[in-house]
Protein backbone atom coordinates (compact mmCIF):
# COMPACT_ATOMS: atom_id res chain seq x y z
CA UNK A 1 0.00 0.00 0.00
CA UNK A 2 2.82 2.40 0.87
CA UNK A 3 4.44 1.79 -2.51
CA UNK A 4 1.26 2.78 -4.33
CA UNK A 5 0.95 5.91 -2.21
CA UNK A 6 4.52 6.86 -3.20
CA UNK A 7 3.65 6.17 -6.83
CA UNK A 8 0.58 8.42 -6.65
CA UNK A 9 2.65 11.18 -5.04
CA UNK A 10 5.30 10.93 -7.76
CA UNK A 11 2.63 10.92 -10.47
CA UNK A 12 1.00 14.00 -8.94
CA UNK A 13 4.33 15.83 -8.87
CA UNK A 14 5.01 15.00 -12.51
CA UNK A 15 1.49 15.92 -13.64
CA UNK A 16 1.80 19.21 -11.77
CA UNK A 17 5.17 19.82 -13.42
CA UNK A 18 3.60 19.08 -16.81
CA UNK A 19 1.07 21.84 -16.25
CA UNK A 20 3.56 24.40 -14.95
CA UNK A 21 6.23 23.81 -17.60
CA UNK A 22 3.85 22.84 -20.43
CA UNK A 23 6.15 19.92 -21.25
CA UNK A 24 4.62 16.54 -22.02
CA UNK A 25 4.87 13.68 -19.55
CA UNK A 26 7.01 11.81 -22.09
CA UNK A 27 9.41 14.76 -22.31
CA UNK A 28 9.65 15.06 -18.52
CA UNK A 29 10.29 11.32 -18.16
CA UNK A 30 12.77 10.99 -21.02
CA UNK A 31 14.83 13.95 -19.78
CA UNK A 32 14.56 12.95 -16.09
CA UNK A 33 13.15 16.37 -15.24
CA UNK A 34 11.43 15.15 -12.09
CA UNK A 35 12.52 15.02 -8.47
CA UNK A 36 15.36 12.59 -7.95
CA UNK A 37 13.72 11.59 -4.66
CA UNK A 38 11.17 9.55 -6.63
CA UNK A 39 13.60 7.80 -8.92
CA UNK A 40 13.28 5.11 -10.04
CA UNK A 41 9.61 5.50 -10.85
CA UNK A 42 7.52 2.44 -10.14
CA UNK A 43 5.54 0.60 -12.80
CA UNK A 44 2.35 1.77 -11.10
CA UNK A 45 3.44 5.41 -11.32
CA UNK A 46 4.28 5.00 -15.01
CA UNK A 47 0.90 3.33 -15.65
CA UNK A 48 -0.87 6.26 -14.00
CA UNK A 49 1.07 8.82 -16.05
CA UNK A 50 0.67 7.02 -19.36
CA UNK A 51 -2.97 6.18 -18.65
CA UNK A 52 -3.85 9.78 -17.88
CA UNK A 53 -1.98 10.94 -20.97
CA UNK A 54 -3.86 8.45 -23.16
CA UNK A 55 -7.31 8.96 -21.61
CA UNK A 56 -7.22 12.57 -20.47
CA UNK A 57 -10.11 13.66 -22.71
CA UNK A 58 -12.39 10.99 -21.23
CA UNK A 59 -11.20 11.72 -17.69
CA UNK A 60 -11.64 15.48 -18.10
CA UNK A 61 -15.11 14.98 -19.58
CA UNK A 62 -16.12 13.13 -16.40
CA UNK A 63 -14.73 15.95 -14.27
CA UNK A 64 -16.59 18.60 -16.29
CA UNK A 65 -19.82 16.61 -16.08
CA UNK A 66 -19.50 16.34 -12.30
CA UNK A 67 -18.59 19.91 -11.36
CA UNK A 68 -21.42 22.40 -11.39
CA UNK A 69 -19.77 25.77 -10.94
CA UNK A 70 -16.13 25.00 -11.65
CA UNK A 71 -14.48 25.24 -15.03
CA UNK A 72 -11.75 22.61 -15.28
CA UNK A 73 -9.20 25.32 -16.07
CA UNK A 74 -10.09 27.26 -12.91
CA UNK A 75 -9.44 24.36 -10.56
CA UNK A 76 -6.15 24.43 -8.71
CA UNK A 77 -3.72 22.23 -10.68
CA UNK A 78 -3.03 19.98 -7.70
CA UNK A 79 -6.75 19.34 -7.14
CA UNK A 80 -7.36 18.74 -10.84
CA UNK A 81 -4.51 16.26 -11.13
CA UNK A 82 -5.38 14.50 -7.88
CA UNK A 83 -8.87 13.96 -9.27
CA UNK A 84 -7.43 12.73 -12.58
CA UNK A 85 -5.31 10.12 -10.81
CA UNK A 86 -8.29 8.81 -8.88
CA UNK A 87 -10.51 8.66 -11.98
CA UNK A 88 -7.81 6.86 -13.93
CA UNK A 89 -7.61 4.24 -11.17
CA UNK A 90 -11.39 3.82 -11.03
CA UNK A 91 -11.65 3.37 -14.79
CA UNK A 92 -8.53 1.36 -15.60
CA UNK A 93 -7.12 -0.30 -12.46
CA UNK A 94 -9.66 -3.04 -11.75
CA UNK A 95 -7.84 -4.36 -8.68
CA UNK A 96 -8.20 -1.07 -6.77
CA UNK A 97 -11.55 -0.51 -5.03
CA UNK A 98 -13.16 2.86 -5.70
CA UNK A 99 -13.09 3.68 -2.00
CA UNK A 100 -9.30 3.25 -1.92
CA UNK A 101 -8.82 5.53 -4.95
CA UNK A 102 -11.03 8.19 -3.39
CA UNK A 103 -9.41 7.95 0.06
CA UNK A 104 -5.93 8.18 -1.44
CA UNK A 105 -6.97 11.25 -3.45
CA UNK A 106 -8.35 12.89 -0.31
CA UNK A 107 -5.08 12.21 1.51
CA UNK A 108 -3.05 13.73 -1.35
CA UNK A 109 -5.35 16.76 -1.33
CA UNK A 110 -4.86 17.19 2.43
CA UNK A 111 -1.09 17.10 2.05
CA UNK A 112 -0.62 19.16 -1.12
CA UNK A 113 -3.77 21.19 -1.59
CA UNK A 114 -5.43 24.09 0.14
CA UNK A 115 -7.50 23.84 3.30
CA UNK A 116 -10.58 23.23 1.13
CA UNK A 117 -9.00 20.78 -1.33
CA UNK A 118 -9.87 17.55 0.43
CA UNK A 119 -13.57 18.49 0.66
CA UNK A 120 -13.61 19.59 -2.98
CA UNK A 121 -11.84 16.43 -4.21
CA UNK A 122 -14.15 14.24 -2.14
CA UNK A 123 -17.27 15.96 -3.49
CA UNK A 124 -16.20 15.75 -7.12
CA UNK A 125 -15.13 12.11 -6.85
CA UNK A 126 -18.36 11.24 -5.05
CA UNK A 127 -20.34 12.43 -8.07
CA UNK A 128 -17.97 10.82 -10.52
CA UNK A 129 -18.04 7.38 -8.89
CA UNK A 130 -21.82 7.32 -9.37
CA UNK A 131 -21.39 8.05 -13.09
CA UNK A 132 -18.65 5.43 -13.42
CA UNK A 133 -20.81 2.78 -11.70
CA UNK A 134 -23.66 3.47 -14.13
CA UNK A 135 -21.27 3.35 -17.10
CA UNK A 136 -19.74 0.02 -16.03
CA UNK A 137 -23.18 -1.53 -15.46
CA UNK A 138 -24.28 -0.38 -18.93
CA UNK A 139 -21.04 -1.66 -20.51
CA UNK A 140 -21.59 -5.07 -18.90
CA UNK A 141 -25.16 -5.17 -20.22
CA UNK A 142 -23.97 -4.38 -23.75
CA UNK A 143 -21.27 -7.08 -23.54
CA UNK A 144 -23.80 -9.59 -22.20
CA UNK A 145 -26.31 -8.81 -24.97
CA UNK A 146 -23.57 -9.04 -27.58
CA UNK A 147 -22.41 -12.37 -26.17
CA UNK A 148 -26.01 -13.65 -26.06
CA UNK A 149 -26.49 -12.64 -29.70
CA UNK A 150 -23.32 -14.51 -30.69
CA UNK A 151 -24.41 -17.61 -28.77
CA UNK A 152 -27.87 -17.54 -30.41
CA UNK A 153 -26.31 -17.49 -33.89
CA UNK A 154 -24.32 -20.65 -33.17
Amino acid sequence: MLERRKARKAALEILYQREITENSVDFILSHHLYSQEVEPLSDFCLRILKGISLHQDEIDALIKKSTDHWALERMPPLDRNTIRISIYEMLYEDDIPYSVSINEAIELAKIYGTSESSKFVNGVLGKIVTNIDKKKVNDKRVKRKTAEGVNEKR
